[in-house]
């Protein structure tokens, strides 16, 4: 039995009495399971999202009205069941990590619901202030558990509502020009590196949708969104046919595969890709700082927000414009004034 890097967690390989590599899911509290489907396949993700879902559930000893009581009601909502796998991955490491937290000896998933004021979350928050979009996100998912708690009459008011959010940092460090060269020098084509760079660039996906990019039928990426559920459609730019085109097929027709030629998980390709980012002398690079590199690049071209969004997948414009906020100002400025004069010309030819 053997744990792969890439396998997510409490996923270990096997072989059957065949030889053949099978995958079991085993945690304490929870039933095992044995795969159907290989990993890196849609269908296994289901069913890993299942195996987490199927806990052993221990709501019936949770007192009534403590946050872990609450947490297993929120985890039976029509919300909670409609929300995309990877959010619900999200959120439920955000719920669990909270549960666990103590204060003067008591699991915070012991208290009572009621007990809980805003003084209180503004006191946990404030002691996340290093870590700010950590702050904010808690926030956020215990707005959502508060919410539903004044639906079932536990408590009349949201104690959250109240509190004040952290402002936004920077984020992911946003790519350059030039460490985006920089990156192309160190890793040629032929490479998986290279390829997984182009696909990130181009696509301006995020790590759990670049790993199950298939290899493109029509000429353009077909992306299906894990976090807002939205598909885009991205023509394939020349750098990344160069790229896919020096690489060798991969029989589970997926473009990234690992050394093993198993698909990667979301997490293990992240892991991999900051490997490759360090080896090409860029520490402060990541996966994700691509996603934003193409949004300050179609900002940069004169996109407009709609536009912009059509190719990353982004719900709203406030979104697509934090993530563009890096383009040169200058050169938006020069794109804007041609644009202009290039409208009154227009208009001037016609009069």
């Amino acid at each position: 039995m053997t744990k792969r890097s890439w396998l997510p967690d409490h996923v270990t390989e096997y072989k059957d009495r065949h030889g053949r590599p099978r995958y079991r899911f085993r945690k304490t509290g929870a039933p095992a399971h044995h795969f159907k489907h290989q990993p890196g396949t849609e269908e296994f993700r289901t069913e890993y999202q299942a195996c987490l879902a199927a806990k052993k559930e221990r709501q019936d000893r949770h007192a009534h009205g403590s946050i872990d009581w609450l947490c297993a009601r929120f985890y039976e909502t029509v919300a909670w069941k409609e929300m995309a796998d990877n959010s619900r991955t999200t959120y439920r490491g955000i719920i669990e990590r909270f549960r666990e937290r103590r204060k003067k000896g008591r699991r915070y998933g012991s208290l009572p619901v009621a007990a809980l004021q805003t003084r209180h979350i503004d006191d946990i928050l404030a002691r996340m202030s290093a870590t700010p979009a950590a702050a904010n996100n808690l926030r956020k998912v215990l707005k959502r558990l508060f919410r539903l708690a004044v639906k079932l009459g536990i408590r009349p008011d949201n104690p959250v509502t109240e509190t004040d959010g952290y402002k936004p940092g920077k984020g992911w460090h946003t790519w350059t020009e030039e460490e985006i060269e920089q990156f192309r020098a160190f890793h040629a084509l032929g490479t998986r590196a290279r390829l997984a760079l182009e696909l990130l660039l181009n696509t301006a996906s995020r790590r759990c949708n670049v790993v199950t990019i298939k290899r493109p039928k029509h000429g353009k990426f077909i992306i299906q969104h894990a976090k807002a559920g939205d598909e885009t459609i991205v023509a394939i730019l020349p750098e990344t046919r160069a790229a896919i085109e020096a690489m060798p097929v991969s029989g589970l027709g997926y473009l990234l595969v690992t050394n093993f030629g198993e698909p990667f998980t979301a997490a293990g390709f992240g892991n991999w890709f900051r490997d490759r980012c360090d080896e090409a002398g860029l520490p402060q690079c990541s996966a994700h700082g691509l996603r934003k590199a193409m949004s300050r690049r179609l900002a940069e071209s004169g996109a407009t927000d709609a536009q912009g969004r059509a190719v990353t997948g982004q719900k709203k414009n406030q979104t697509f414009a934090y993530y563009a906020a890096s383009a040169n100002r200058e050169q938006l400025a020069d794109t804007a004034l041609a644009n202009l004069q290039n409208r009154d010309l227009a208009n001037h030819e016609k009069e």
